[in-house]
């Protein structure tokens, strides 16, 4: 059989296992270390040493026989996980995702890394361990028989794993008796293979240790139910109640929460979710275009068909949020990262810092996620290395020696806040006005906080005294600014002197959905995003004024802002309708104010939004398309780009 076309199961499980494992390692330094920590993580590294074997991986089947052993004088209490132990351990998972990452992709492995952390864990394995309390207590006589019951739940088969290796592993321990009870199995003509139950009842002698065979169905144990029982001479053995846990091991299927848990979930590839979304979005305009079409019927002959209509369009909308639902992961995703970030950076500054997270379980699309991690890896860098003061200046400022890093998501209306906060310095408004005076940016007169803070987002600002291979070149925040306006979101900054900063970051929920304002310019019709119009109004006498001989600005209140006529922007011919009284579209991108000049008003409408640059090429000032109702290619408004592009010379009317 060719075991090839496993191997993105096993290297997908593998990466959420190291996740696992460096969550668990994490923990144990974090806090008094716990047998369940030291369990889940030792899990992780059988379940991956277990694949590596299975598909002939010898440098990581090493590494982690290396891992687990270590872990497994942990597990019996023989070692104490110790700060240098959880060093070496976090080293080792880091090395043993590159070896994964090149038996994945291909390329070199780093063998002078692997070299060093297998020389760490065998010289932590050569070295006297510490003795635990547990470990001086009187030796229980070994049984004369182990009696194992275990139950595979069908995930088990159809996830492509051979559960018939746990009884190759056993029977090297010694002679293995095994009985099949197939009580469970229903009649023959009722027999579905999904729902099929074999129980087997397995007999070992007892001079096997138990964690020998407790480690034989580790890399099993969320889909099986086990139980492992002594069995003495002087007793009789009672009957495996093969429906329950054996406690002294980590929670297994037997548990009915995760039982429930593994069986409501199954892996499928992002290209697949992709395609069907397409199909949902092209079944949307379907349905737009036949209410469309509809809509000069006579609503009395024609109540059955148009009730029908109306019916499609909620089935559509539902099936449209819920196929879109399939993309949205936790936000978790994104700070399951920072933990680590955090402890190494922290220890290369020479500073103390915690993190605390809030609404990980927010949701948000998968392709936003991924865009948004390193804007925020930018943000937290930032914290640690410029708002955090070092432990003697808290303590000389009256503060907790040790520095505090939140990271909170939440959702607000139809988009996720993340907020990324310090409670160190805060940021100096004075200071940031003097460099930007020093640079030659323009500042408005008596500038408000926010205004201020905006600068640290310039090309190269920066306050730093001295250059660190962190931060401290002026390189980032613009990069953070840029991508999230790009996922078309928000960023602002509070501060408060002595007291902390935070950064807020408004993001859509998903980029292939887009609630929009459709205007009409020229015979064309445009979309402007709704998140961006802040208002909308036809311009009254004097309000329109010309400057610097051809730049057109509204004039709004005390305000003027400017005036961006697009049909002119996209060269288009004047509607033959056109009413002669053009409105204007106030909008915000890139933390300024835009009036967009469009000759009509069309209405709001959710649209699916089409890459344009995929399918066509790219065109400044245009962020997408998307089909409207009637068949036609609508254009969506780049508003932040416009500002940035020349107008190109007018068409004749």
């Amino acid at each position: 059989m060719d075991i090839s076309r496993f191997h993105a199961a096993f290297f997908e499980e593998s990466r959420e296992g190291l996740q696992a494992m460096e969550a668990g390692l994490l923990r144990l330094e974090s806090a008094e270390p716990d047998l369940d920590t030291i369990n889940v993580v030792f899990r992780a590294a059988h379940s991956i040493k277990g694949g590596a074997a299975t598909f002939g991986f010898r440098a990581v089947t090493d590494l982690t026989h290396l891992l687990e052993t270590l872990l497994e004088e942990a597990r019996a209490g023989s070692r104490r996980l110790d700060g240098a132990s959880v060093d070496a351990l976090l080293e080792a998972v880091d090395v043993l995702g590159g070896l994964l990452q090149v038996a994945e992709h291909g390329g070199e492995a780093d063998g002078a890394a692997l070299n060093r952390v297998q020389a760490k864990l065998q010289a932590l394995l050569d070295g006297a361990a510490a003795p635990q309390a547990a470990a001086e207590a009187p030796e229980e006589s070994a049984p004369d028989k182990w009696r194992v019951g275990f139950t595979p739940e069908p995930s088990l088969f159809m996830s492509g794993n051979d559960p018939l290796r746990i009884f190759r592993d056993l029977a090297e321990h010694g002679e293995l008796e095994t009985t099949v009870d197939d009580a469970r199995l229903p009649p023959f003509s009722q027999l579905d293979p999904f729902e099929a139950h074999l129980a087997w009842d397995l007999m070992l002698p007892g001079s096997v240790p138990r964690d020998a065979i407790e480690d034989a169905f580790a890399w099993v144990d969320d889909q099986c139910a086990l139980e492992v029982e002594a069995v003495r001479a002087e007793t009789p053995a009672p009957a495996p109640s093969l429906a329950a846990a054996d406690p002294a091991l980590p929670a297994t299927a037997a548990d009915p929460a995760r039982h429930a848990e593994a069986d409501s979930s199954i892996r499928v590839a992002v290209n697949k979710v992709d395609a069907l979304i397409n199909l949902v979005g092209e079944l949307v305009i379907t349905q737009a275009m036949l209410t469309q079409r509809a809509e000069g019927l006579d609503p009395v002959a024609h109540e059955s068909l148009l009730s029908g209509l109306a019916q499609l369009e909620r089935n559509t909308r539902d099936l449209q949020e819920a196929v879109m639902s399939v993309r949205m992961l936790p936000v978790e995703f994104a700070f399951s990262r920072f933990p680590r970030m955090v402890r190494d950076l922290a220890a290369r500054l020479d500073k103390k810092v915690r993190l605390r997270t809030s609404g990980e379980a927010t949701e948000l699309d998968k392709g936003v996620i991924e865009k948004i991690v390193d804007p925020l890896v930018h943000l937290v860098r930032n914290s640690i290395d410029h708002g955090l003061e070092s432990p003697a200046e808290r303590r000389a400022a009256g503060k907790d020696e040790t520095g505090t890093v939140t990271l909170s998501a939440a959702h607000q209306g139809g988009h996720i806040v993340i907020e990324v906060g310090d409670d160190g310095r805060g940021m100096d408004r004075e200071r940031i006005l003097a460099k930007a005076a020093e640079r030659g940016l323009q500042v408005p007169d008596n500038p408000t906080d926010a205004q201020v803070w905006d600068l640290v987002f310039q090309p190269g600002f920066s306050t730093a005294d001295t250059l660190t291979d962190v931060s401290g070149r002026g390189v980032g925040m613009d990069v953070v600014k840029s991508n999230i306006l790009a996922l078309g979101g928000q960023v602002e900054v509070r501060s408060t002197k002595g007291a902390g900063s935070t950064v807020v970051v408004r993001l859509p929920l998903t980029l292939a959905i887009l609630d929009g304002m459709t205007v009409a310019v020229g015979e064309e019709v445009f979309i402007v995003p709704l998140n961006m119009v802040i208002e909308s109004l036809q311009p009254g006498p004097g309000q329109i004024r010309t400057i610097a001989g051809d730049t057109r600005v509204l004039r709004m209140r005390e305000d003027y802002v400017p005036l961006v006529n697009l049909r002119e922007q996209y060269r288009l011919p004047s509607a033959a309708n056109a009413s002669g009284n053009p409105i204007a579209v106030v909008v915000e991108a890139d933390g300024r104010r835009l009036a967009l000049e469009v000759d009509d008003l069309l209405g709001q409408q959710q649209v699916v939004v089409k890459n344009l640059e995929s399918n066509y090429r790219r065109i400044p000032g245009i962020s997408g398309a998307t089909i409207l109702g009637d068949g036609r290619v609508a254009l969506i408004v780049d508003a932040g780009s416009l500002g940035n592009v020349a107008p190109a010379p007018a068409a004749a009317a």
